[in-house]
């Protein structure tokens, strides 16, 4: 098929999102033989690293034959830092961004003009499947500068014919303010940040799900169906998730769409995925739980060549668009938490606090050692209508149920410390940090 997906259908899709799976396999195929050949030809670590492993761009023949090639990892990353993974000449590169990673050094990230103009595209794209339109009023509470949820999501809904507002992060009084001035019609945020949004909004006295809000767009973390209702019942919009990172490109790499809530349709005319077994690399069929990888198909600055994500999650059959879904990350294959020789990941005990409706879904997992042994104490809190209002003997008896609960389905013993609300502390741009571990290194 032609190589212009920028036709659109008559239902205001771009064509690509109706295509036969033929007609986008055709276009994926011609769209990784020049990205295998892109990097070979610009970048030496690809050169070296497919030297190292016996196979050359000409080796694929089939979208198949793409195992054949390495992976690339946060490691390749930082070990070309800064601009050595670019594949143009840096004085094409009209901007960079860089990840939040919390060890070493950031993984940096490039764009030519037309990737940034194909980033734009696919965040339109993205806005569009989650029930935006042009007109509508965009919040944008993502933060702004090298991280990529804020400029991603401003140029996407620039680019769909959206009114932008430029909040960025933090004073959540100030976000609760323009909502109430302007009436915005779709918000880009966090969904644990929505949620401190909501509060704000209640301890202001004002009905979240009264406001112009019809639509929240969330992303940037991991989150659970549990969370979805909570904040579809408290904020009273659709939640609609959006995935994406920054080695890959950012915000828009996939995005459910509002018609069916079911997993975030991956852009695979833009990027290809694979799921691997974490541990051996093996691809795993669709369907199957394992690492979710990624190979950029369009990117010219900063191509990737089987990224992987650590994102542990499932390919899964298209519905609303012809494209594969992904399914809900229940984990990272590199942060999930092993508590004397049981796997945890925090999205579990998200589940378990949540099926309790007396409690909040705010909560932190602090990991230290006991002697030789790891401890996990799980905090968590009551409900602003509940704190004040429940007896000791009651928040006693919540205490032990969840204690159970937690023993009970994931298998770990724990403490768990009920507090009055609001009594965790809340992150006030970015990501909820759920896990400190204070384990020593080893």
């Amino acid at each position: 098929m032609s190589d212009n997906t920028d036709r659109k259908t008559a239902a205001g899709l771009d064509a690509i999102e109706t295509a036969s799976k033929d007609e986008l396999q055709a276009l994926q195929l011609q769209r990784l033989k020049w990205t295998l050949n892109h990097v070979y030809q610009h970048v030496p670590h690809y050169r070296a690293s497919f030297d190292a492993a016996g196979v050359h761009p000409d080796d694929l023949k089939s979208l198949a034959d793409l195992a054949k090639f390495p992976f690339t990892g946060k490691k390749e990353l930082r070990d070309n830092y800064p601009f050595g993974m670019f594949a143009v000449p840096r004085e094409q590169v009209v901007r960079v961004h860089a990840s939040s990673g919390t060890t070493g050094k950031p993984t940096v990230v490039g764009y030519t003009q037309k990737d940034i103009s194909n980033w734009a595209d696919l965040v339109a794209r993205s806005i569009r499947a989650a029930g935006g339109r042009a007109g509508d009023i965009v919040q944008v509470s993502y933060g702004y500068g090298l991280f990529t949820g804020g400029l991603g999501a401003h140029y996407g809904a620039e680019r769909l014919g959206c009114t932008v507002i430029p909040m960025s992060g933090g004073q959540t009084e100030k976000q609760v303010q323009l909502i109430q001035d302007f009436k915005p019609d779709i918000i880009m945020v966090t969904p644990s940040y929505m949620l401190n949004i909501v509060e704000e909004m209640t301890r202001q006295g004002i009905a979240a799900a009264d406001t112009s809000l019809r639509i929240g767009i969330f992303g940037a973390e991991p989150w659970t169906e549990a969370m979805r209702t909570e904040i579809e019942t408290r904020a009273g919009i659709d939640a609609v998730d959006i995935y994406g990172l920054s080695e890959v490109m950012g915000p828009g790499v996939a995005s459910e769409c509002i018609e069916s809530k079911d997993g975030p349709v991956i852009w695979e005319d833009h990027f290809y995925p694979e799921i691997i077994n974490p541990d051996t690399g093996e691809v795993l069929p669709d369907g199957e739980e394992g690492e979710l990888v990624f190979t950029s198909l369009s990117k010219e600055a900063f191509p990737v060549i089987r990224y992987r994500t650590r994102d542990l999650t499932r390919l899964l059959p298209p519905t609303s668009r012809a494209m594969r879904r992904m399914g809900k990350i229940t984990g990272r294959s590199d942060d999930m938490l092993i508590i004397r020789g049981v796997n945890l990941f925090p999205s579990q005990v998200e589940e378990l606090i949540l099926k309790h409706p007396q409690l909040a879904p705010q909560y932190q997992l602090i990991v230290s050692r006991d002697g030789h042994l790891d401890k996990l104490d799980i905090m968590a809190e009551l409900r602003p209508e509940i704190s004040g209002n429940i007896s000791e003997q009651d928040v006693a008896n919540l205490n032990q149920q969840l204690t159970h609960h937690i023993k009970t389905f994931i298998g770990v013993s724990c403490h768990v410390n009920i507090l009055a609300a609001n009594s965790i502390e809340r992150t006030m741009v970015g990501k909820a940090r759920r896990v400190v571990d204070k384990r020593p290194k080893t």
